[in-house]
């Protein structure tokens, strides 16, 4: 099996075990995005150099024992709607064209920690209204399945990041089917996790009260993975629910 082709399970696996590394694992899958993103430009922005130190420091923390999950040394894309303090976020708009954060969003706070790899910001249709992913400012994406056909939207860029390998993971977030539609399109799982239970801190919001965060992935184990990484309650949201997370990822 190619490594950009890999599960986060089967990834984590071998990393954890020293038989592949973050690095190669960062790097296959930049050649995955240089090879298949120009006919389906799911990425409106990739942070290759950044990604490469944050790949090196999760090969570290394994190779020194350091505390590890099953997320650590993962390369991973974003919905360009979460704020990723350094990266441009531009909601696929050309009014934030030029928009660079100083902070992450709560979510991108707990996948740093979680030892994730940013590789880069999705795109979408501008500031999440639409259903096709034809509607950004810059580009549409295409169906990697069928290049004529829509990815579903907004998280398109999300859903067809996942399915057409070009990262292990990616980030939605989902207001009335912006997970869940590209997802059944592009034939990868998604999932809108309950209102509260993700923070929604950091996010550009389309309706408040009905945005949810939550993973694209290529199974159900995978997105439990992502779903005990990103849940918990925030301070910083007044909105997120103070409850015990369980153990989605078994």
């Amino acid at each position: 099996m190619e490594l950009h082709s890999m599960t986060i399970r089967e990834a984590s696996r071998l990393l954890r075990s020293g038989q592949i590394t973050s690095v190669a694992l960062t790097q296959a899958t930049f050649e995955r995005i240089r090879a298949v993103d120009p006919g389906v430009r799911a990425y409106v922005t990739v942070c290759e150099e950044e990604a490469l130190r944050e790949a090196a420091a999760a090969d570290k923390r394994l190779q020194d024992g350091g505390p590890v999950t099953p997320l650590t040394g993962i390369p991973y894309g974003v919905k360009d709607c979460l704020s990723t303090c350094g990266v441009r976020t531009t909601c696929s708009s050309r009014i934030l064209e030029d928009y660079v954060p100083r902070y992450d969003a709560t979510v991108i706070s707990r996948l740093r920690e979680a030892g994730a790899v940013l590789v880069g910001k999705q795109n979408m249709d501008e500031f999440g209204m639409g259903s096709s992913c034809d509607n950004s400012a810059f580009f549409p994406t295409r169906n990697p399945w069928d290049p004529d056909r829509v990815p579903g939207g907004s998280s398109g860029g999300s859903a067809a990041a996942v399915a057409a390998d070009m990262g292990l993971f990616s980030l939605g977030e989902d207001t009335g089917g912006s997970i869940r539609m590209p997802a059944s399109f592009c034939g990868v799982t998604g999932l809108k996790p309950t209102y509260g239970r993700v923070s929604r801190y950091g996010l550009i919001a389309l309706a408040s009260s009905f945005d949810s965060i939550g993973p694209l992935t290529h199974d159900v184990w995978d997105a439990g993975l992502v779903l005990n990484a990103i849940a918990g309650h925030d301070p910083q949201d007044s909105t997120s629910v103070d409850a015990p997370v369980p153990d989605y990822g078994h």
